[in-house]
């Protein structure tokens, strides 16, 4: 939908910039096809690219020249003509990007932040309504990861489509309301960030010391075969101090229940409250549990998701399509 951060999730090799590429007509899967709004682009890659900008890994912009000028270099080569309404569009991109104030400087003095942001500032000159980020994070400390993730949010805000690739699930967690999780090469699971959470939603219970802990896992797996299948999963783990703790699969509306149980076995929980679900906890459970099922079930499965129906996404500059890395 338009405003979607869709985050394409995998492990380093798992096929998120190949996947990319085969959306841009880079280069040509071996099987499959790929819908974009409503167009296939193995005979429709024009029309698709009017709408689409992108970033494919590390962008590559003349050191010596300003961050200014090297916009108007890739302007130039996307067919946008000069003028008063071409050097508006310059200004408005630079201040999407936050580096109106450095548009005189050097490419070459750039931090690795600001090159990135100039990078997204260049695949936003055609005012695209979908933008394409292969690992927009790459390389970044904390604070150049913050001012991603904020220009992110802005460019939702302004009803851009994002299709977001990246490995480091944390950040992607701040930003994306939907995502697909890739492993080698094959699509393994995809939906909307809350529900896949919920899904995975867990009570994490403590216990005064060892001997307690212990007494309380047999007591839940009891009340468990007995008949009391919402305790789902009663495993040992430990905290940040190293602690043990017990952890719950069951929605975390069963927490006095479980506290109630407890208290009638005379056994008293220090804390019980809702074990943080994250998305690389996910990632870490479905790629233990999956196995690829051939060579090009993810390229294809895909597909039918990133088939954007015309009335609800946006452009891809020239440097989008071939020429900027």
């Amino acid at each position: 939908m338009r405003g979607d951060v869709f985050g394409f999730l995998g492990p380093n090799g798992a096929g998120k910039t190949t996947t990319i590429r085969m959306l841009l007509g880079l280069i040509r899967p071996t099987a499959g096809r790929a819908i974009l709004f409503g167009m296939d682009n193995s005979y429709q890659l024009a029309d698709i690219l009017q709408r689409v900008g992108a970033i494919v890994e590390t962008p590559v912009f003349y050191p010596y020249l300003s961050g200014l000028d090297n916009l108007r270099v890739i302007a130039a080569s996307s067919g946008m003509m000069s003028g008063k309404s071409n050097n508006r569009r310059l200004a408005e991109v630079l201040e999407i990007a936050e580096i109106r104030n450095y548009e005189k400087l050097p490419y070459r003095k750039y931090s690795l932040g600001m090159k990135q942001r100039l990078g997204i500032a260049a695949a936003l000159l055609t005012d695209p309504e979908l933008v394409l980020l292969d690992e927009p994070t790459n390389g970044l400390d904390p604070a150049g990861m913050i001012e991603i993730r904020r220009l992110i949010q802005r460019l939702s805000e302004l009803g851009k489509t994002i299709f977001l690739s990246s490995h480091i699930l944390y950040e992607v967690q701040q930003v994306c309301n939907r995502v697909a999780f890739m492993q080698k090469g094959n699509l393994i699971k995809q939906g909307k960030v809350n529900d896949l959470l919920r899904d995975s939603e867990r009570i994490e219970v403590r216990m005064e010391d060892e001997e307690k802990t212990q007494e309380a896992l047999g007591i839940l797996r009891q009340a468990h075969e007995q008949g009391a299948d919402w305790l789902n999963n009663i495993s040992l783990d430990s905290n940040r101090e190293g602690k043990s703790i017990l952890i719950i699969d069951t929605p975390v509306a069963h927490s006095a229940e479980i506290n109630a149980l407890l208290a009638r076995n005379e056994l008293f929980a220090s804390e019980i409250h809702p074990y943080e679900g994250s998305l690389e906890n996910l990632f870490l459970e479905l790629t233990a549990l999956s196995t690829p099922a051939g060579p090009h079930v993810g390229m294809e499965a895909l597909a039918d998701k990133v088939a954007l129906p015309n009335e609800e996404v946006p452009e891809i500059p020239a440097s989008g399509k071939r020429g900027r890395r």
